[in-house]
């Protein structure tokens, strides 16, 4: 069996976690740091971390800690983030306007090539010099044009027929924020992203700390 299939999907969340505050540690030319730094940083326990590290063959050594740079080149490389990505976003509301937006994704090598919209009111008109172009031209557009990532920022009626087209015309990577979990073949990865979900897991604690005081 593949080994990246008995990987739990906690260790790969925290993963980019992980590489952020390397990244960070590197932006402050700190070179070295310890499982022990690096839950002060994270909130993980530095047993987790090395746990989580030696899935991938571990990369420390004993009375030096981590290398920062390969530390964080490694993990770059596990999670993708040492690779270049283009992207379409299907619904230029609120979300996907900001998705589009968003410069952090361009810094990190993903670059968002398309945006389609149903909303003549927004047909034509711009996002970062990208014209939004009516999603009846997803299929022609996807024939003649290459993307890594589907960006699904529809209302939920309409999102898991959205992403049967996408997957029919070869997208392999889907990001989903309608409000509906959308489904696919084992061959494409989909991330369903629920806003509200995190927002509960918010409030939960924030109640649960309430009721204590």
């Amino acid at each position: 069996m593949d080994k990246d299939k008995r990987i739990s999907n906690a260790v790969i969340r925290r993963l980019p976690k992980y590489y952020r505050y390397l990244k960070e540690l590197l932006r402050n030319e700190i070179y070295r740091t310890s499982s022990n730094e690096l839950s002060n940083m994270t909130g993980f326990s530095a047993s987790q971390i090395r746990q989580d590290l030696n899935n991938f063959g571990g990369f420390g050594q004993q009375g030096f800690g981590y290398d920062v740079f390969n530390l964080s080149n490694e993990i770059g490389k596990i999670i993708g983030a040492d690779k270049d990505y283009k992207i379409m976003i299907v619904g230029a509301g609120n979300i996907g306007q900001a998705i589009a937006n968003y410069t952090g994704f361009y810094e990190n090598g993903y670059e968002v090539i398309a945006i389609f919209d149903n909303n003549p009111n927004l047909i034509g008109s711009t996002i970062k010099d990208i014209v939004i172009k009516d999603i009846a031209d997803v299929e022609a557009y996807l024939s003649e044009n290459f993307v890594n990532i589907a960006v699904i920022c529809t209302p939920k009626s309409v999102s898991q027929a959205i992403a049967d087209v996408l997957i029919k015309c070869g997208i392999k990577a889907i990001w989903n924020f309608a409000p509906s979990d959308i489904k696919g073949p084992e061959d494409v990865s989909i991330e369903n992203v629920h806003l509200n979900e995190s927002l509960f897991s918010l409030t939960y604690h924030y109640n649960k700390r309430e009721r204590e005081k």
